[in-house]
């Protein structure tokens, strides 16, 4: 056969395969294009899932006349003018691709103004090699993109689509995606001629919150905790959910890289890692995360759909991300005067904690006064036991909240289990097993990082027949294992003898971990299988080392392990994922005995 070259026509079409795999994806690049386009104002419409209609409206800088027919063709950009700029992109999209590609599998309509015409002009595209010459037509400032009819040209496409309502659905995720990474920007989205959402600019942390919880439900927002943190070049902030709030699958996890919304293996390994210690075995979290970083540093040309990006530093970034959420994780404690869920969110948004409210209901004298002064003389302020003194009765008084730590003061215990506690907000239940499980887990850790790391050697030297690319990571990291406790020889081009293993681990499968570290390394830069292992036989031995259920204690020990909790990092969940405590509030209790009706 002879070599010939293909048709433009087709040309567009085997492009558009590339970038147009449903209405999801035309409503991605329209939408993106907007967003380059400065736009603050962002309508959409879409009818029969897509497949009729896309059309979006923005307020942007508009395209100039001679330019509308250029936009119709294939790698014609406003974006990029030479190799440097493609190596520092800051646009959402760059390629000059996105519209010859639709409107080479559609009916397409381009109308547009910009800020200095006095009129707007529109062409159309339909899968022809040429474009018309712009007509004139009456147009705000700005740009809307019609299309119509997706996939008419091309029936073995059209018949690959799903439901109405299957398509809707990823229009909506492509919605929330672009209204998570721009809270600034105004979208309205009307669904066969019905508004299904009007989300206003959100400008400061108040509006950010209501948009997530108009977005992803309250359920969600009323979980998060939001952070900033900067270190070494990066920048990680937005939000995640606590452990209590975890998914079956990963359906509310949005990662934005300097603006743009990705799926990226590297992440999603560190972020799994982060959690891995607080999240219940199968479980999924949940996050809004915007990475910030020099756009030098990323290739974002990594996929024609832009959703993939490649790290200069990848290694670094993994350990960023990784550090900041555990951290993140470790340092969420119970709040001051109530539960953490409440007080967080609350004062994201800007509002005041909540007032301890006992004006709903007459005294009734319960004991949290007597358990302050019962406190103060076990502990005192500094942890010494300070000489007793009588504690004035209280009947009418109430106690000062502010004398009242996080998690109360206990009041009884229910059935061996659970531990009763009053605090400022109302009742605190407290798994007593699992509670003190995490404490003593965290113990464990803090003991086996600060006495270091013994190590043992193994009577016979474990030999591992590797791949020459394994091998070389082993010799790469040699001193990287030596600190964790494991002594690698290189024995040959793809042969590796283990001679020495930490002691903690000398009964685990070493073959297997060797191997599976080595993996790691080689896939994300990074491991933390060993610290893994030995936090799983940590995590056992505090477990079988903790109250357990139908044990008896007395007041001084509730308390002592409340405070413990206070103090304890992640003592929110136990080293299953499981939740430690849960916060009745007073309007919660009086709506269980109708109180105020």
């Amino acid at each position: 056969m002879r070599i010939r070259p293909l048709e433009p026509q087709l040309v567009n079409q085997i492009a558009a395969g590339e970038v147009v795999e449903r209405p999801a994806s035309v409503l991605k690049e329209l939408l993106e294009n907007s967003l380059d386009a400065g736009a603050r104002r962002i309508e959409v419409d879409i009818e029969d899932g897509g497949k009729r209609l896309i059309r979006v409206r923005d307020d942007g800088c508009g395209i100039h006349r001679e330019d509308l027919a250029l936009a119709l063709s294939r790698h014609a950009t406003s974006k990029i003018a030479s190799l440097e700029d493609l190596e520092q992109v800051r646009s959402l999209g760059f390629r000059g691709e996105a519209l010859p590609s639709i409107a080479s599998v559609s009916r397409l309509r381009l109308q547009s103004r910009t800020a200095e015409a006095d009129r707007g002009w529109q062409v159309e595209g339909d899968g022809r090699e040429r474009t018309a010459e712009p007509q004139p037509v009456a147009h705000p400032p700005g740009t809307t993109v019609e299309v119509r009819d997706l996939f008419y040209n091309v029936p073995a496409r059209r018949k690959f689509l799903r439901t109405e309502n299957t398509e809707y659905k990823h229009l909506e995720l492509v919605v929330q995606r672009i209204a998570l990474s721009r809270p600034e920007v105004e979208l309205r989205v009307r669904r066969q001629r019905k508004e299904r959402y009007h989300l206003r600019p959100a400008t400061d942390e108040q509006g950010r919150l209501e948009r997530l919880r108009l977005l992803l439900g309250e359920s969600f927002a009323s979980e998060l905790l939001a952070f900033d943190h900067a270190a070494a070049g990066l920048r990680l902030h937005g939000w995640i959910a606590r452990p209590v709030f975890s998914r079956s699958q990963a359906d509310m996890q949005f990662l934005f890289v300097n603006g743009r919304a990705v799926r990226d293996r590297l992440l999603a390994h560190a972020l799994r890692q982060a959690y891995q210690d607080v999240l219940y075995h199968g479980r999924q979290p949940a996050f809004v995360l915007h990475l910030e970083l020099d756009p030098s540093a990323v290739d974002v040309n990594a996929h024609p759909a832009k959703t993939e990006v490649r790290f200069r530093e990848s290694r670094l970034v993994h350990d960023f991300l990784f550090r900041t959420v555990q951290q993140v994780l470790a340092d969420e404690r119970p709040a001051e005067g109530g539960d953490t869920a409440a007080a967080t969110a609350a004062v994201a948004a800007g509002a005041p904690a909540p007032a301890p409210d006992y004006s709903r209901q007459a005294s009734m004298a319960l004991p949290v006064a007597e358990q302050i002064g019962h406190y103060r003389r076990l502990h005192g302020s500094g942890g010494t036991p300070l000489p007793a003194s009588p504690v004035p009765p209280q009947t009418d008084a109430q106690p000062n909240a502010e004398e009242i730590p996080p998690l109360g003061f206990a009041l009884a215990q229910l059935k061996g289990i659970y531990i009763l506690a009053e605090n400022a907000r109302g009742l605190v239940l407290v798994d007593m097993h699992a509670a003190h499980e995490r404490i003593s887990y965290e113990h464990l850790k803090r003991s086996f990082s600060d006495h270091g790391i013994r190590s043992q050697p193994l009577l016979v030297p474990l030999a591992l027949a590797v791949s020459r690319a394994e091998a070389d990571e082993a010799e790469r990291r040699r001193e990287w294992f030596s600190a964790l406790g494991f002594e690698l020889d290189r024995l040959g081009p793809e042969r590796l003898a283990v001679r020495q293993v930490p002691s903690l681990l000398a009964d685990v499968d070493i073959e297997a971990l060797v191997r599976d570290v080595l993996a790691d390394l080689r896939s994300h830069g990074a491991s933390r299988r060993i610290e893994e292992a030995a936090n799983g036989l940590l995590a056992t031995m505090a477990c079988h080392g903790s109250v357990r259920a139908n044990r008896r204690l007395s007041i001084g020990e509730m308390n002592a392990l409340l405070r413990d909790m206070e103090r304890t990092e992640r003592s929110g969940q136990c080293n299953h994922g499981r939740p430690t405590w849960v916060q009745l509030d007073l309007q919660e209790l009086d709506a269980l005995f109708l109180r105020g009706r």
